[in-house]
């Protein structure tokens, strides 16, 4: 995990646990800069973290209320296509 990010990563963190998300409008409320990536047959959600200047990429099933954290990207890896690479 790259240093810089895990103070952001914590607070991102905290709000997700204490966050009640059952659909993507629910975490859209939270997260406003909350988007949507399809990667062949994968549905994950991508999360603006540490002030715009990292990327989390998250698979979630909302019908259990898992998240799982498939990469963590800075904001200029993210723009080059390496999400695609990556998850």
């Amino acid at each position: 995990m790259n240093p810089c990010a895990a103070k952001a990563l914590s607070a991102w963190r905290k709000l997700i646990e204490k966050t009640n998300f059952r659909s993507f409008p629910d975490l859209e409320r939270t997260f406003g800069s909350l988007d949507y990536l399809k990667v062949g047959a994968q549905e994950l959600f991508v999360f603006d973290v540490g002030g715009n200047k990292f990327r989390l990429i998250a698979a979630i099933h909302f019908n259990t209320r898992r998240l799982f954290v498939r990469s963590l990207l800075t904001h200029e890896e993210y723009d080059s296509g390496a999400c695609k690479k990556r998850v």
